[in-house]
């Protein structure tokens, strides 16, 4: 369980891990030099065509994990709230000025996370302040050409190249136990009946 850092240290830790694991060569050829970056969506609506090879997370969405939703007892509304449960929508796309540094970079990255899909608190940045047990699944998505080109149009720029991942579950502890409200006491005194007059 993590606090409210966790968001932002999953992507950082995904692109953390890819650069630290891009190696200089592979199978005898050299790979291009690529920098592996999270953006957001104000980054990526001013970016302009890049003059160097660059893999980009971008996180589109954000979901309540189906698994792990907030409930709470309706006869005890005041107990410790659960952890909130998130499920973080990634798309992962390569940008570069050439199809080969795309494609490579690209591949490279998408069989890297196919690998080692666990990031457990050792590679987990530190400023979420993650628990020692805890581990982030990075799954493959899905998305249906619609969705992916839904995604493109709320960002305005063309289409690119890319796939989607699913970071689950990240958990977000609550800040403080909530304050139970105060006991209303009533007491009730027994005592034999008085006689009419």
């Amino acid at each position: 369980m993590a606090n409210v850092f966790a968001i932002h240290s999953v992507g950082n830790s995904i692109a953390t891990f890819l650069q630290n694991t891009y190696p200089e060569q592979l199978a005898g050829r050299n790979l291009p030099q690529c920098a592996f970056l999270p953006i957001s969506s104000g980054e990526l609506a001013s970016d302009t065509d890049p003059t160097d090879v660059r893999v980009l997370l971008y996180l589109y969405r954000v979901t309540v994990n189906e698994h792990s939703r907030q409930t709470r007892v309706p006869s005890r509304p005041n107990a410790t709230p659960i952890p909130l449960g998130l499920d973080l929508h990634f798309l992962l796309f390569p940008w570069a000025s050439t199809a080969e540094d795309e494609l490579v970079t690209f591949a490279w990255a998408m069989r890297q996370l196919h690998q080692f899909p666990i990031l457990d608190a050792s590679s987990l940045s530190p400023e979420a302040g993650w628990s020692a047990d805890e581990v982030v699944q990075i799954v493959p998505a899905e998305l249906q050409v619609e969705e992916i080109m839904r995604v493109w149009d709320a960002i305005e720029k063309p289409y690119r190249l890319s796939t989607s991942y699913v970071a689950r579950v990240v958990r977000l502890d609550p800040d403080t136990s909530v304050e139970a409200r105060p006991v209303v006491a009533t007491r009730l005194a027994y005592g034999a009946a008085e006689s009419p007059v």
